[in-house]
């Protein structure tokens, strides 16, 4: 087991365990198509989340990653769309859990490296919560017609659905 000490910009000795090998064993509902690795490169986020996180994460998912620490740049992300909400609106509907004040993507990274936590039914219920976007895009785009519905698509691979096969 390894203990990782959290010191960002949004967390201050944050401490938890990493208990699980890294992208293993995860809840048998939980089948997510793209690691953080693959959606920092791919560009989720306008570049802009967690860019101050390095210390955490392995170095190589930062390798190819799309960022910029000054700003949120929708040109970064996949689809070149804006698909984000902000922060202030995940808070104000309850969304973000005090141990992941960044939303789901953090906890996401932190399970995939191998942190199990109590919020993660929860976190689990919302990214399947996330396929009513998968039927439509099937429904209304041609398959690989990437300017068909892009804000969705790029939400979509934000969630780690990997929408580029729809």
């Amino acid at each position: 087991m390894k203990t990782i000490t959290v010191s960002d910009l949004m967390q201050s000795n944050y401490v938890y365990e990493l208990t699980q090998p890294i992208g293993k064993n995860f809840d048998s509902k939980f089948t997510p198509e793209l690691t953080p690795k693959q959606l920092l490169s791919l560009g989720v986020f306008g570049g802009r989340y967690m860019t101050d996180c390095r210390d955490e994460f392995p170095t190589d998912w930062y390798r190819n990653a799309k960022l910029c620490h000054q700003f949120h740049d929708p040109q970064l992300n996949f689809f070149k769309v804006n698909a984000s909400q902000p922060l202030s609106v995940w808070r104000s509907k309850g969304w973000i859990h005090p141990d992941d004040p960044r939303g789901w993507f953090q906890w996401y990274c932190r399970y995939y490296y191998g942190r199990r936590h109590l919020d993660d039914q929860r976190q689990i219920k919302r990214w399947i919560a996330m396929r009513r976007h998968i039927a439509q895009i099937k429904k209304y785009c041609p398959v690989g017609e990437f300017q068909c519905r892009p804000r969705q698509r790029q939400a979509l691979l934000h969630w780690a659905y990997d929408s580029r096969k729809l």
